[in-house]
């Protein structure tokens, strides 16, 4: 368990200044174990598909032995009509031999097999890469979602831990004038359950903004009790709502992961069939070895091997009909499939898109809401006096403020997750080929002219 935590976080860049959403995207995508292993399964199919490309290759065999007997191997011989024995046993190999042979052999059906064999291998190799391109999409999208609500986290958890220690002593002053009856009872009791409120409110959202940084964290595959801190940069400004959706929708059958890994799949299986089919067909296998005997009554001991062999299992053409059909059912099916797939994308284009218009109005009510609450807070904080209620009415203020700001944090953070859901639904990608030969910082600063890129020219109106 040990080995593993430290192989978990070995290697990585150490935390030397405030991490920006770049930078934090770039952290995400070069530790994130989910990419590693999608990495490590690219590989593996890589490799794969190097050694299925080898089984194309003739065979070369080399062989050496030895061979001892007990007795001598002979015979004697007879007439065929008379049958009196016409010569004495005699023998013509020793009883200890040694031999040896390299024989070179190719056969027509397993070269065909084989080759859509390696076939099958390097679509599957595509297949892993873009199973890695939707964990890169997958990772890119939680970090956006994460990074911005864990910076709202940085900025007001403080606060609200003030907040809710003045809250805490407001609702001990409270049970003091209960308890010595300086005002009514119900009053009192209404004044406790609205400091309550504000309590419970506002616990619930600290746990959301403790929850928000644990969440980055565990993207960017942190060790827990590391401590960063989260670049405080201005809120990067929202595009507008794409209204070209035919483009979209075209783009994203044209570079969603999903769609492509059908297309190659498609391929696998067709490949799958034809293998089958070379097997029903006449096989054709040429031999050449050359061969040692030591055997002494040998007058040559050395000798070349050739030969070439025609053989057909004519039964196995029963099996064409089936293998048509099943190969006509296996098209339709992934074409289906593929259909089906693509009639999910394109609705999850057209929702992505609205669900982003919603966002933004989400965030125009927050904001909207916010400077609301402000502005009570500054008339409540104007008007107080040296009064128990109007003390209560100034933290009820600052408490309903300060909601209004998580709030707000929240409804951004909503509508760039929105706005990575909608990138995500298109299926574009913001990686360079290799991220193994980056530093963090120069990964981040490639990644940020990408998506910058893309949204002037995939998301342009």
């Amino acid at each position: 368990m040990t080995q593993d935590l430290q192989t978990m976080y070995a290697d990585q860049e150490p935390f030397t200044h405030p991490i920006t959403f770049h930078e934090a995207s770039a952290r995400a995508l070069k530790y994130n174990l989910d990419y590693r292993l999608k990495l490590m399964e690219d590989a593996l199919s890589r490799s794969l598909s190097d050694v299925a490309s080898y089984e194309m290759l003739p065979r070369l065999v080399a062989g050496a032995g030895y061979v001892s007997r007990n007795n001598d191997s002979g015979g004697r011989s007879i007439g065929i009509e008379d049958r009196i024995e016409s010569l004495r046993p005699s023998t013509s190999q020793d009883r200890d031999r040694t031999l040896a042979n390299l024989t070179f052999s190719w056969n027509a059906l397993d070269f065909g097999v084989s080759y859509y064999r390696a076939q099958q291998k390097a679509d599957q190799v595509l297949m892993s890469e873009e199973r890695r391109r939707k964990v890169v999409q997958n990772v890119l999208q939680d970090v956006r979602n994460s990074y911005w609500r864990a910076l709202g986290s940085q900025r007001l958890i403080g606060r609200v831990d003030v907040l809710l220690m003045r809250v805490n002593r407001a609702l001990e002053r409270a049970k003091l004038v209960q308890r010595d009856g300086l005002m009514p009872q119900p009053q009192v009791l209404a004044y406790q359950r609205a400091l309550l409120d504000a309590v419970n409110l506002l616990t619930l959202r600290r746990q959301d903004l403790e929850l928000a940084r644990a969440e980055l964290s565990a993207l960017m595959s942190v060790q827990p009790g590391t401590p960063y801190t989260l670049a405080d940069e201005k809120e990067q400004a929202l595009p507008t709502v794409p209204t070209h959706l035919e483009d979209l929708e075209r783009m994203a059958l044209e570079k969603r992961p999903e769609i492509m890994e059908e297309w190659y799949r498609k391929r696998v299986t067709e490949n799958d069939i034809k293998a089958a089919k070379i097997l029903l067909w006449p096989n054709v296998s040429v031999d050449l070895g050359a061969q040692y005997d030591s055997n002494r009554f040998n007058y040559n001991s050395n000798w070349i091997d050739t030969g070439i062999r025609l053989s057909w299992n004519m039964l196995k053409l029963t099996q064409l009909p089936a293998l048509e059909k099943a190969q006509a059912n296996q098209n339709k099916t992934d074409d289906m499939r593929r259909m089906a797939l693509s009639m999910a994308v394109l609705t999850q284009v057209r929702v992505g898109v609205q669900r982003y218009a919603l966002a933004l109005s989400e965030l125009q009510f927050s904001e909207e809401s916010l400077r609301v609450d402000q502005s009570l807070l500054s008339f409540a904080k104007a008007a107080a006096k040296t009064h128990f209620d109007s003390e209560l009415e100034v933290i009820r203020s600052e408490a309903r403020a300060l909601l209004a700001e998580y709030q707000r944090y929240a409804s951004y953070s909503n509508a760039q997750a929105a706005w990575g859901r909608l990138y995500n639904s298109v299926g574009l990608d913001v990686l360079p080929e290799t991220i193994d030969g980056h530093d963090i910082k120069t990964l981040g600063s490639t990644m940020e002219k990408t998506m910058a890129e893309w949204q002037s020219t995939a998301f342009k109106k």
